[in-house]
Parts: structure tokens; C-alpha cells; sequence
């Protein structure tokens, strides 16, 4: 329930010097499209490559590899970030992913929607958080992920190091697309979920004299991990 609305809008035009509009607006159609046009014409493996150089530029590690061979890349960089502890979302795509083992081990926890106070203690704890990417743009090297019951946000942001899945399929060119895509969502009647984080990759500042410094106050480091599912 959206409460005080009409009050705010009245007091909006008011301030404008005009007449509330309520009928008759219509979205402008824009001649020139520039957000439109960036990588417009990129293929899904050349969208991988300007992924893959941007991961350089936001401090973050980046592996591929196909869907049989995505467990044995996860144990990988466990190995590198000294991680034993895990939780993961409770998503339907780690069963479709071949990962219904590698949650079922005893150092793993998954993220459980009815006791959500005790999963985001353990995230607390757990050294790696685990998840699928819903949208990945390629420009800015940002993961975006859709809330859901099963897919706590602690699970991105409390533990030290986070790993981001990202199926192939998921690349799109830029914020552009996402936008849309979830602008779509509310237009045809979905639900639009409570939350929509987007993540590029792992916590940074540079608000003291422009000095940069990762890992000032969420996961340290991150892995973006991709997998041809195309």
C-alpha cells in the first residue's frame, strides 16, 4: 500500500506552479537511443571478453569453465581463498548445475527462508557466500541479483569472500538491459521483488585522498565464475 501519495504528487506540481497531470502523460520517444546502441551488436563471447577486462579493473578474480566442470572450479578457489566454511542460496539452478552434492557436504549451508535470523548468523560466520547472477553487465563487471525467499542477501554480503555463477546466458551489454528487463517484470504484472542488489565485485573505497583500498566493508574478495550453458 502506497500511503500519502496524491498528498506528495499535489504538493509537487504545487511547487511546480501547475495543475496536477493525471491523464495524457505520455513516455517521451526519443530520437537518439545512445543507451541503446553500447555493444549492441556484441556476441555473447565477445560480450565474455569485455567481462573478463573489466574484472581486472574492480580487483576481481574470474574463471570459466562448462557445467560438468563448475564443482571442481568452485573447490579450486576455495583452495585460493583458504575458504572452508560456505553457505549458498537455496536456488533451484545449483540442482540444474550439477552442485546438489556440493551442497549436501557437510561445511556447506544453505540459506533457509524459515529460519532466517540463524542463516544470517552463519553467514556471519561462513568465510564464502555463494550465488547465481540473474543479470551479469559486461560493461561495468556487476552481477545483479533478484531477491527472492530462498535467496537471502546476507549470503553476498556477510561472508569474507563471495563467489558469483554466472551462466553465459545471463550477459547482457550493460545497465540498460537489466533495467528493462525488470521494468518488464512490473509492466506485465510479476512481482517485483523486495530487493535487487548489484554487485560489482568486492567492496572498495576511495574516499580518503581517492586512495583506493578493497575489502573496506563486505566480502574482501570475490570470484566471478562463468559457465557456458549455452
Amino acid at each position: 500500500m502506497i500511503q500519502h501519495r496524491e498528498t506528495f504528487l499535489n504538493n509537487v506540481a504545487e511547487k511546480l506552479g501547475r495543475a496536477r497531470r493525471t491523464t495524457g502523460v505520455v513516455r517521451p520517444n526519443y530520437r537518439q537511443k545512445p543507451q541503446l546502441d553500447v555493444m549492441k551488436d556484441h556476441t555473447p563471447d565477445e560480450l565474455v571478453s569485455v567481462l573478463k577486462t573489466q574484472c581486472v579493473a574492480i580487483h576481481t578474480d574470474f574463471k570459466e569453465t562448462k557445467r560438468d566442470g563448475l564443482e571442481a572450479v568452485i573447490d579450486e578457489v576455495l583452495r585460493e581463498f583458504e575458504a572452508t566454511s560456505v553457505i549458498t542460496w537455496d536456488d533451484p539452478r545449483f540442482s540444474e548445475y550439477g552442485l546438489s552434492r556440493f551442497q549436501a557436504r557437510e561445511e556447506v549451508d544453505v540459506w533457509d527462508a524459515g529460519r532466517e535470523s540463524q542463516s544470517v548468523e552463519i553467514a556471519e560466520r561462513a568465510d564464502i557466500g555463494i550465488t547465481f547472477a540473474d543479470y551479469t553487465l559486461a560493461e561495468s563487471g556487476t552481477v545483479v541479483l533478484i531477491s527472492d525467499q530462498g535467496k537471502g542477501r546476507s549470503v553476498s554480503l556477510l561472508p569474507t569472500y563471495y563467489i558469483a555463477i554466472i551462466p553465459k546466458s545471463t550477459l547482457v551489454p550493460r545497465m540498460t538491459q537489466a533495467t528493462t528487463a525488470i521494468h518488464n517484470m512490473a509492466k506485465d504484472g510479476k512481482r517485483i521483488p523486495s530487493c535487487i542488489n548489484f554487485i560489482s565485485g568486492p567492496s572498495n573505497s576511495a574516499d580518503i585522498e581517492m586512495n583506493l583500498v578493497v575489502g573496506v566493508h563486505g566480502p574482501i574478495r570475490a570470484c566471478y565464475i562463468l559457465v557456458d550453458d549455452m
